[in-house]
């Protein structure tokens, strides 16, 4: 259901195209400026509202930092930018479009500490005011979701808040124990 309308009655372009920001663990760049990567999310977009989609993501201030700026050509497939930098743009290019659910699968995974914090930042802040669908297999990334879903071979195993699927000492529980075991090693 979407705003108590059957999801399988409405427009799949449109839902796409105006209902869900998508951003993913390797972000999607094309061989063309930043300014056209961001405006990407929103082809109408005007210059003001990709500046503003990019200081949301926290991304103005290094894209400034360029000698061109927004007219930086990021080369194809991003490369000629970090991680945490292409994952900004992506951030920028999902929130210009102002989604109302903001899908995130793995959007952080691939990033060292530093890169992840400043993308953290920026995802707390787009998330703000949204639905927002969280796939990780880094458990920390979700721990203060409203709803926790597992899932194991294609199904919802456990469904509740974290202290509650803690509480119950299933798969999450079993997860989050060997996650930490993991991060004291």
């Amino acid at each position: 259901m979407l705003d108590g309308l059957d999801i399988r009655t409405l427009d799949l372009a449109w839902i796409r195209g105006q209902v869900i920001g998508f951003i993913n663990q390797e972000p999607v760049l094309f061989g063309s400026s930043i300014l056209e990567n961001i405006r990407f999310g929103k082809p109408d977009a005007t210059d003001s509202e990709v500046i503003s989609a990019a200081k949301q993501a926290n991304a103005h201030r290094f894209i400034t930092s360029f000698p061109d700026g927004y007219n930086t050509m990021v080369g194809e497939r991003g490369v000629t930018l970090s991680g945490g930098q292409k994952q900004r743009i992506a951030i920028a290019r999902a929130l210009i479009k102002n989604p109302s659910i903001l899908v995130l699968d793995e959007a952080t995974s691939a990033l060292d500490a530093e890169s992840e914090r400043v993308v953290q930042e920026a995802l707390d802040r787009a998330t703000k005011g949204r639905t927002v669908l969280i796939i990780a297999h880094r458990l920390s990334t979700i721990q203060g979701a409203d709803l926790i879903c597992v899932m194991s071979n294609g199904r919802i195993v456990e469904a509740g808040t974290h202290l509650e699927l803690l509480s119950k000492g299933g798969l999450y529980s079993d997860l989050i124990c060997r996650q930490r075991a993991e991060g004291q090693k």
